[in-house]
């Protein structure tokens, strides 16, 4: 038989259960926050019992979703900020909209700056809720940045309706509006790693303004490159008339500092508005987004210099990035007027993978050390309005057999040191004591850096764009040789480039920024 003390506690456990279902009640009727309240009006629907769809944005094309959405949205639309501070960056709009312990409001929209050309930015949303109507259907949508430093990698838009029939319309227009809005169109791109795991930066540069004349190549080599790479695109629709493919890749090759980099920067001058993506080095890891901008954007024009220091296996890859850049050009059809310029001081480390995957490069072109006539031009050109002879010019660049234009470059500026040191204007004796200098014994330093003849194979002449003495940060395409006696002709290689199969889409993200330093 129960005693009396027990019975107390039935009652009180049974009072006690009977409140927990009161407050459970009290809070299920609650749970629709502020926020959620605003936005169901404007659905017309309780937004706690919809359907989330979440597309995920590459960061650098954030701008290009905020273009897109003020389109759609018009001038009906509205954006509300979203309360609740930092935990609102960690919540699901989900859970912003239905809550019983958080109470979300309208609160201010976080905006933030991004850069939409090299000297242009806008500011785009970077935490709201957008309430507007497509096709008469309402939508809200909630943007959001990209934080990689708490592991969002990517940017996202989380759509909701109440008409779930109409989201697939939406998100085709929303694609289809950040394509015709896109401020990648016609720009200069360039990806670089962040300190956040595999997030990277897209940096917009300025186009380079390089004229054929400042390219001295021996004779037919620029010329056989430009009608590669630019005439192609200029005549595609006679091409694609006659059957023909645009889609193209070119390989130039030869000793450090012959002028590949400069030629590569003639091309990009020479296509205005045409959508190119630079890549060097070990930034060539993004290839896999600078293909999807090229496919999304012709006419376009993907540079991947020093290919070769790629070549080989990566620990944390199961095949070679160069297998996937020749992958990247798989998977964009013949007729994209799309075009891979690759630079490598190394030919013959690519050529077994060239050799395994063959039609996907159908242009080789050697640039090699400058022979006497277009070392001539080069010392020239470096002269400028120097008042040096031409007759000192031609024997000087006569003794500098197998030097390349980093060579002349460093000489004429000595030249001129030399006599601002003495107080008087620079003449031909000045540029003969500062030959005499440059190629003594004491200097095979300094000929190595520049490229001389007989001393290479230490395998620090890397052409790495430093301007070559003169501060600039930029790569003006001629620095270092190996004084070979080479053949000032040079080497074209074409063979067949086939159609492929298209390859999975990029798997990093990326966001965009400008470049502090110019420079291609």
């Amino acid at each position: 038989m129960l005693e009396e003390s027990d019975r107390e506690l039935m009652r009180v456990v049974s009072r006690y259960l009977r409140r927990v279902e009161a407050l459970a009640a009290t809070e299920q009727t609650a749970e629709r926050t502020p926020l959620g309240d605003a936005v169901s009006e404007h659905l017309g629907a309780d937004a706690t019992t919809l359907a989330v769809t979440t597309e995920e944005i590459l960061p650098h094309r954030l701008v290009d979703a905020d273009l897109a959405l003020d389109a759609l949205g018009g001038a009906e639309a509205s954006v509300l900020g979203v309360g609740g501070g930092e935990q609102r960056f960690h919540s699901s709009i989900g859970e912003m909209l239905g809550n019983p312990h958080t109470r979300f409001a309208p609160g201010p929209v976080t905006y933030a700056t991004r850069a939409t050309g090299p000297l242009t930015d806008r500011r785009v949303i970077a935490f709201g809720v957008r309430l507007l109507r497509f096709e008469g259907v309402p939508f809200a949508v909630l943007q959001r940045d990209a934080m990689p430093q708490t592991g969002r990698e990517t940017a996202s838009l989380e759509i909701l309706s109440a008409d779930e029939g109409a989201v697939p319309a939406f998100i085709r227009r929303l694609h289809a509006l950040m394509v015709e809005h896109s401020v990648l169109r016609g720009q200069v791109l360039s990806f670089a790693g962040s300190e956040f795991g595999r997030h990277a930066g897209a940096t917009f540069l300025p186009r380079p303004d390089v004229a054929a004349g400042d390219v001295v190549l021996e004779d037919g080599v620029l010329e056989s490159v430009v009608d590669h790479v630019v005439g192609i695109g200029e005549h595609r629709d006679e091409l694609l008339a006659a059957g023909q493919h645009l889609k193209r890749g070119l390989l130039l090759y030869g000793p450090p500092g012959t002028g590949k980099t400069l030629t590569v920067r003639h091309l990009l001058a020479r296509t205005p508005g045409t959508t190119a993506v630079v890549l060097t080095g070990s930034s060539i890891r993004f290839i896999g987004a600078a293909a999807e901008i090229a496919r999304t954007f012709p006419p376009a024009l993907v540079v991947l210099e020093d290919i070769d220091l790629v070549a080989m296996e990566r620990a944390h890859s199961p095949q070679p990035l160069l297998f996937e850049v020749l992958d990247a050009l798989d998977g964009l059809d013949g007729d994209a007027d799309v075009a891979f310029v690759m630079t490598t001081n190394r030919v013959q480390v690519l050529e077994r993978a060239l050799a395994a995957r063959p039609g996907r490069v159908d242009l080789g072109v050697e640039i090699p050390l400058p022979g006497p006539g277009a070392r001539r031009r080069l010392f020239r050109r470096y002269a400028a309005s120097l008042p040096f002879s031409e007759t000192a010019l031609d024997a000087a660049a006569e003794r500098a057999e197998g030097t390349t234009g980093s060579f002349a470059k460093e000489l004429m500026r000595r030249s001129v040191l030399a006599a601002a040191l003495r107080g008087a204007a620079p003449g031909d004796d000045d540029l003969a004591a500062a030959l005499d200098t440059l190629l003594s014994s004491a200097e095979s330093l300094t000929r190595l850096l520049l490229g001389s003849p007989g001393e290479r194979g230490t395998g620090a002449g890397e052409d790495d764009g430093s301007g070559e003495g003169d501060g600039s940060g930029e790569d003006d395409g001629y620095g270092e040789g190996d004084g070979s006696d080479q053949d000032p002709g040079y080497v074209a290689v074409a063979v067949d480039t086939g159609m492929h199969a298209p390859t999975p889409g990029m798997s990093s993200t990326y966001s965009v920024s400008r470049d502090p330093d110019p420079g291609v």
